[in-house]
């Protein structure tokens, strides 16, 4: 097991990752109930059938195992967030209370806006069973639902009491999932360390037992420790944590436009990624040539796309950019990078160029 502080003071906290963490997270539920602080478990429809002798052992902790209506992120609901809240009133979990969140990172978020919530804040703790919620989604405390209008546009910054990254609930991923994870993960060699992006590439295709891969998931969980530790709420005028959006802005307007669930959320950040590179390029902020080959043989050696599977409205995918929460002052922020490993934020970007990328990776006149 390799640990990482997230360093916030007082709120500060542990990263667990390895394989076979099973008796770390159960020794910690146990210091919960040995305290009388009631235990909650929320988790997807799948999980429990998928991993029968972690909930079982769950289940004798916690006071209530509530399970979503469904997978995905249909159930980042303000409809799903309510049926929850009522749950664990009616459970009587008090202020003391702790929501252990068990799965990707949907069941995460919904949970942690809970935490975040439900008595004014309760505590909780992280438990990614995807890879993509292991590297990102599980650590810095984001939290928050969708509403019709857009992704994550309701939420809060609550951080976790700690996160348990077990590599062996990675074994019955599924492998579109997996490959959605490594979006993420090549997002973070693209925004901050050409050196991890050149050993990504030196790797190739990563599964969930790939030997590589604790080692891998340690680094991305170490850059946004940092991010998040110097910029937790994302207030710095430039750069900070804005530099985790990378491949976002144009990931978000493809969910949305498909409609949510036609793409996992990495599948759509990867054609994000390639998008930013695109437009780095493009504006002559970065060499032609010098990122988007890189990008694009990396993406599709982990089976992502790298452009629009069919096309979309061009207008409806830049009017869902102009919605996005990452517009400040009437300004959508983008990321873009002047090499790999060295990415930057600029609202300085004209809507020629924006409209130029969407048509070169299919959009729809």
């Amino acid at each position: 097991m390799q640990n990482i502080t997230v360093e916030l003071g007082e709120r500060a906290y542990t990263i667990h990752v390895g394989n076979n963490l099973t008796g770390t997270l159960l020794a910690l539920a146990d210091r919960f109930v040995a305290e009388n602080r009631p235990v909650a478990v929320i988790t997807c429809p799948t999980l429990p059938r998928l991993h029968p002798s972690l909930f079982d052992a769950l289940k004798k902790r916690a006071r209530l195992v509530i399970e979503t209506s469904a997978d995905g992120e249909a159930a980042k609901s303000t409809r799903e967030l309510a049926d929850i809240w009522e749950k664990l009133a009616q459970a009587r979990i008090d202020r003391s209370g702790v929501i252990f969140a068990v799965g990707g990172g949907v069941v995460g978020d919904l949970s942690g806006f809970c935490a975040a919530t439900f008595l004014r804040g309760i505590a909780f703790v992280q438990v990614p069973t995807t890879l993509l919620s292991m590297v990102d989604s599980s650590v810095g405390g984001k939290t928050g639902i969708n509403l019709p209008s857009g992704k994550n546009l309701v939420g809060a910054f609550h951080q976790p009491e700690a996160v348990i990254a077990d590599m062996n609930l990675l074994a019955t991923l599924p492998p579109r999932e997996f490959a959605a994870g490594m979006a993420e993960v090549i997002k973070y060699g693209l925004l901050g360390d050409d050196a991890f992006f050149a050993q990504l590439e030196a790797a190739g295709t990563l599964a969930w037992d790939s030997p590589e891969l604790p080692a891998v998931v340690r680094r991305c969980c170490e850059i946004k420790a940092q991010v998040v530790a110097a910029d937790e709420r994302e207030t710095a005028k430039e750069n900070g944590r804005a530099l985790l959006n990378l491949g976002h802005t144009f990931g978000h307007a493809v969910e949305k436009v498909a409609g949510y669930g036609e793409y996992l959320h990495g599948e759509a950040v990867a054609v994000g990624c390639v998008a930013a590179a695109m437009l780095s390029e493009r504006l002559g902020i970065a060499p032609e040539n010098s990122i988007v080959p890189r990008a694009v043989s990396l993406l599709e050696k982990n089976n992502l796309p790298v452009k629009l599977r069919a096309p979309l409205s061009l207008n409806a995918l830049v009017a869902a950019g102009g919605n996005d929460k990452k517009v400040i002052a009437g300004k959508l922020r983008y990321v873009l990078m002047k090499k790999i490993g060295n990415a930057f934020t600029t609202s300085d970007v004209p809507a020629d160029a924006v409209r130029e990328i969407w048509l070169a990776l299919g959009a729809d006149e």
